[in-house]
């Protein structure tokens, strides 16, 4: 019994050795993702906390203020066009209890003259333009800015739609899958497989489980990005919807146990970027690139700009990933 014992001690040994020394050196077993595009300044909803959320206003200012990535969802009307809307309802955007695939493009309602930044309470954002906007429009209007997309509907017309407006804008390496449902993400990896893909939370909770038995440095990931809250900010800035996430030791456990600076070191160095969000003021953003993203989604683009300015060296550092 005492050698068998000795046997499996040694043999766990060697994994737990082996596994850290492929944590910390993943490519040794994996080549490097190599992406088109490397973002450490990514706008949520277009920046939605300067402008009227994903207009061509909103699109606008933030790239003038030097935004790498933009944000944002898109939904169907009912007569075929893609519309940029994080909402498929539009009574919180408009005050119109109407959906976007009950509407006809020219019928669609404009934004409210002032909108509440969802992840940040009491905090409002105005603008002149208060239009909808095309997919189409976005693609035309910034052909080399790479654009996330989340598909939060499980509507085989609309992946389709978009899949072939990026292909008419030969915008596949610059343009990203997101979504949060792994059926989803699935019907947009096979309608197009040569954009580039997010995990889902399906796939980051396996990620999460494979990090802390061990496995992590031994098995492929196709993915090239994880788009995930600062969970910090739960409770702080945004009031989530789910009661279990209303409940800040709950919140607590969740940040302790996903916010691991080993893991998001050993996605970086195997090429998959990590953005966390929504960081709308200095002490999350800091809090986001300690932890170890590669880059931050913000409300507002002109702070995310402030702040890499003031810390230069932090763009160099974060670069040293791309490499």
């Amino acid at each position: 019994m005492s050698s068998f014992l000795c046997y499996v001690l040694s043999a766990l040994g060697g994994y737990v050795l082996t596994s850290l020394y492929l944590l910390k050196n993943p490519l040794v077993l994996h080549k490097r993702k190599r992406t088109a595009f490397y973002c450490t300044h990514i706008s949520h909803r277009g920046g939605c906390g300067e402008r009227i959320e994903s207009t061509m206003g909103a699109f606008t200012n933030a790239v003038e203020q030097g935004t790498q990535m933009l944000e944002l969802d898109c939904h169907l009307t009912s007569d075929g066009h893609v519309v940029i809307s994080h909402d498929e309802n539009l009574l919180r955007q408009t005050g119109h209890d109407v959906t976007i695939s009950s509407l006809k493009l020219q019928d669609l309602p404009l934004y409210k003259e002032r909108l509440e930044v969802t992840f940040y309470t009491g905090h409002y954002s105005t603008g002149p333009d208060r239009r909808f906007s095309l997919l189409e429009d976005l693609f035309r209007t910034f052909p080399e800015m790479p654009v996330s997309i989340e598909i939060k509907e499980n509507n085989q017309r609309l992946i389709e739609k978009v899949s072939d407006l990026v292909r008419c804008y030969k915008r596949e390496e610059i343009t990203v899958w997101a979504s949060v449902d792994s059926t989803i993400m699935k019907k947009c990896r096979s309608t197009n497989a040569s954009m580039p893909y997010s995990f889902t939370v399906k796939r980051s909770v396996l990620l999460l489980f494979l990090f802390y038995t061990g496995l992590l440095p031994f098995v492929p990931l196709g993915e090239s990005l994880l788009q995930f809250y600062l969970l910090r900010i739960i409770n702080k800035t945004y009031i989530p919807e789910s009661d279990i996430l209303k409940k800040r030791l709950i919140v607590s456990l969740l940040e302790k146990v996903t916010m691991r600076k080993r893991l998001f070191n050993h996605l970086a160095a195997r090429g998959i970027q990590v953005h966390l969000f929504v960081c709308n003021e200095d002490e999350d953003i800091k809090s986001a690139f300690e932890v170890g993203a590669t880059g931050v989604m913000s409300d507002y683009p002109s702070l995310l700009s402030s702040y890499f300015c003031r810390h230069r060296n932090l763009t160099c550092n974060t670069q040293d990933h791309s490499k």
